[in-house]
């Protein structure tokens, strides 16, 4: 068959998307050049080349529907994904040599697949970190790139029966799509079975003594065995594989009972049938195969709609956009998203969503930011308004210039820190999984001594509760119990603008007694403005705001911005020299050989060596946020500041009281600015003018009075004690070291989804305990009656199906809103 050429040749030779303008990527295929679209079709255009693959471009008859299926299966066994173009996606650098991956794993049916998986991993040469979340078939793997490669990891995995794909949000739902085809076929055939099989046996179980000759029933049996050998050869095969791939590699996981059960009831079914002699249990088998695929069905579905968070954020951006690139000429081009670059200006129509972050040039409109803050009220935006990717646009056209895409874009960051809060497992669960794996060890040898026991006592008994014993426990409520309930949970909190991005997190936020607040940023709006100026040196008023607004040009702080638009007046600002900023103090610089400092009162009086002129004395203690500017030469002049603080700030603080939770106020502001502040909070320890240092050592001394301290800041100043505290929350807003040292972010800055967010991760963590003691109650009283002959082996499989359920939907309800 002849090779299939793109639509056009300026599309992808490898793929058939557009080639950007002035790109030049070409690869030699069959003696021809062919131009690719991308480095990482290029990348995978010469893997195809030079490892003899040609005949895929000579055999396709149609160009794929999506970039990622353009390449063939033998690929996946090559070094494709050593690549570092094709690692852009889910790859990220953690140090000089370094890699972290995120992947899905397929093949996952209980929690000791994840167990098997971290223990094989973790012993790969060079594999540093490695972490699978059992509600999410999520992976974290890191490893150093100079003892092992990508595909290395992803081949050991394959070699225990796995399968380990980059993640992304397509085929994270492919292959949620296929285990639910494939689940529900098996389904049918146990279920379809079931019923026959009872057709059978019914007249066996009813008929009096004589009413049915040998030959009747022989033929029942034999019919009883062909319906059901479809059953365990097909529906059951997972048991069995999956028992058979733990022996092999020496472990115990909790395919091993049941397909333990299965397997000793199916063939002594088998010999009595054979031989004439003993009792069958088909329509036992059946029945218990059946309910068992029934409750992993259910709870499988369950499991999916637990953790479709994290998915619905990787479908937030739009496939295609539409590029002006004649700007302010409204003629656009449809161009992939993936093309777009930051300075571009795009229009996106209402109804459309943003598909980058970037800021409004034009056009007045409403954007809906739900699926990013949980604020479902839409947000105005004019020109001059930052604009999200993946917001909807609701109200009317806008163009946007663009200044973050792809993985820099707050989205993605987003998504980012989701994936590494589903990947961590908290040390709760791993107690749970440590438990059942003992768990299913003692239930083997529990089995076995009762069989032996029963085969003394009542030998035609003794198979039956021997499965019913293997078949009524269930360990996997035990390992399900904790982790659905997290995932469920952060989920949950996402949805209400509360991000939770460290495994820990929900446990820790829902112990929390102590909560401390910085000022700045985060009880107020972190918007200063200059209230009054007060010239205190030989020179005018408009001189010192730019020399202020120079000594702050390099700043993140909300107090520096505010100098620096009462400076602006379109003039190159003042070029000092030596600018070193001192934390929770100000910056100091040279300008003409002269050291200028600007900051807190007293650090500029160390410079000026003479005290603070009593009218900053007096602003100080009005309540103000005061700044401060002066030379060697002396005091140049004080700046007066005043923060709007947040409108659900009182409230918030109301309700925090209310859960019995005590509150704290530590800011580098003033201390009488933040007195001030606390008395109309009603916050009794609220302590101004602390360094960083000091709000470490006054967290540390909270601490040692045994008290779990939540710590909920904004920018730089308060990275070290965000680190210190129990639990670390950061305003959605702030600086991106902040947010990096937080467990959780506060994406829509309502510090009242901070107190609702407090009752959610007490639910949670009173319905993992629920689940937990529903566990272990339930095991502790079926185990019993199983071994004494009170449970028949399709009682079994309801009990054990019921058992994971149960633990699955008390975990789900934590998605449904309170209402108060």
């Amino acid at each position: 068959m002849s090779q299939s050429p793109p639509s056009s040749e300026h599309d992808c030779y490898h793929c058939g998307l557009p080639i950007p303008a002035n790109l030049d990527l070409p690869v030699e295929v069959d003696g021809a050049r062919r131009q690719m679209c991308c480095t990482g079709c290029q990348a995978v255009a010469e893997s195809i080349v030079s490892n003899g693959l040609i005949d895929y471009y000579r055999r396709r008859d149609a160009m794929p529907e999506q970039a990622r299926e353009a390449m063939p299966d033998e690929l996946k066994d090559l070094g494709l994904f050593d690549h570092p173009d094709f690692q852009k996606g889910f790859v990220t650098p953690v140090g000089e040599h370094e890699r972290e991956a995120a992947l899905i794993l397929e093949g996952i049916t209980c929690a000791a697949c994840i167990w098997l998986n971290e223990e094989h991993i973790a012993h790969q040469p060079g594999v540093t970190a490695v972490d699978i979340n059992y509600a999410t078939r999520r992976a974290r793997v890191r490893w150093d790139e100079r003892r092992i490669k990508l595909s290395d990891i992803l081949a050991a995995i394959q070699a225990i029966g796995y399968r380990a794909y980059p993640y992304d949000s397509a085929r994270s739902e492919q292959i949620s799509q296929r285990e639910r085809r494939s689940a529900l076929w098996r389904l049918f055939v146990a279920g379809f079975g079931m019923m026959q099989v009872m057709m059978y046996a019914f007249p066996v179980y009813i008929a009096e003594a004589g009413d049915m000759t040998a030959d009747i029933e022989k033929l029942l049996r034999l019919a009883s065995l062909i319906l059901t050998a479809p059953v365990v050869l097909y529906s059951a095969a997972p048991f069995f594989s999956h028992a058979w791939r733990d022996i092999r590699l020496r472990r115990l996981g909790m395919d091993v009972p049941v397909a333990l059960g299965v397997g000793a009831a199916f063939l002594a079914s088998c010999w009595a049938t054979i031989s004439d002699h003993g009792e069958v249990y088909f329509d036992s088998v059946t029945m218990f195969v059946f309910f068992l695929l029934c409750g992993r069905y259910v709870e499988m579905l369950a499991r999916q709609k637990a953790v479709r968070g994290v998915e619905e954020l990787g479908k937030a951006l739009p496939a295609f956009a539409e590029r002006l690139p004649g700007y302010p000429a409204q003629e656009g081009e449809k161009v992939p998203v993936s093309q777009l670059l930051s300075g571009d200006v795009i229009r996106v129509k209402p109804g459309e969503s943003m598909p980058a972050d970037g800021v409004v040039i034009d056009g007045r409109s409403e954007a809906n930011e739900a699926l990013l803050t949980g604020e479902s009220r839409p947000v105005p935006k004019t020109p001059g308004c930052e604009v999200t990717g993946g917001s909807v646009n609701v109200g009317s056209p806008l163009f946007v210039r663009v200044t973050r895409t792809g993985e820099h874009t707050r989205l993605a960051a987003i998504r980012q820190l989701m994936e590494r809060a589903s990947a961590e497992k908290p040390r709760v669960v791993q107690q749970a999984d440590k438990v059942a794996a003992w768990f299913i060890v003692a239930l083997l040898v529990l089995a076995c001594v009762t069989a032996v026991g029963w085969w003394w006592f009542d030998p035609d008994r003794a198979l039956w509760v021997f499965v019913s014993v293997l078949v009524v426990s269930c360990p996997c409520a035990l390992s399900l119990a904790t982790p659905v309930a997290l995932t469920v949970a952060t989920d949950a909190l996402a949805r209400m603008g509360v991000l939770v991005t460290r495994g820990h997190a929900i446990e820790a936020l829902a112990r929390a007694d102590h909560f401390v607040f910085d000022k700045t940023g985060t009880l107020t709006y972190g918007e200063m403005r200059v209230e009054q100026v007060r010239v205190l040196g030989g020179l005018g008023e408009v001189a010192v705001v730019r020399l202020a607004a120079g000594l702050e040009q390099g700043s993140e702080h909300a107090i520096a911005t505010a100098l620096r638009i009462e400076g602006a007046t379109g003039e190159p600002l003042a070029a000092f020299t030596s600018l070193n900023a001192t934390t929770g103090q100000g910056v100091s610089g040279v300008l003409d050989g002269l050291t200028y400092r600007i900051g807190r009162p007293g650090f500029v009086a160390a410079l000026t060596g003479t005290p603070v002129p009593e009218v900053l004395q007096e602003d100080e203690r009005s309540g103000r946020t005061v700044i401060a500017l002066g030379s060697s030469n002396g005091w140049l002049a004080g700046f007066a500041l005043s923060d709007g603080l947040r409108e659900d700030c009182p409230a918030a603080f109301a309700s925090l009281r209310g859960k019995g939770i005590e509150l704290s106020i530590f800011s580098g502001d003033t201390p009488s600015t933040v007195e001030e502040l606390g008395r109309r909070l009603g916050v009794k320890h609220a302590v101004g003018g602390m360094t960083p240092e000091g709000k470490h050592a006054e967290l540390r001394a909270l601490q040692k009075g045994d008290a779990v301290i939540a710590m909920v800041g904004d920018g730089v100043n308060d990275a070290p004690v965000l680190a210190q505290a129990q639990v670390s929350v950061a305003m959605g807003g702030g600086t991106d070291l902040a947010r990096n040292q937080a467990d959780i972010v506060l994406l829509s800055g309502r510090l009242a989804s901070l107190a609702e967010g407090v009752d959610l991760s007490r639910r949670a963590l009173r319905i993992i305990r629920q689940n937990l003691w529903w566990s272990f109650a339930y095991n502790f009283t079926a185990v019993p009656l199983a071994m004494s002959g009170l449970v028949t082996p399709w009682m079994a499989g309801i009990g054990m199906s019921a058992s994971s359920l149960f633990v699955v939907l008390n975990a789900l309800r934590l998605q449904r809103k309170r209402t108060h």
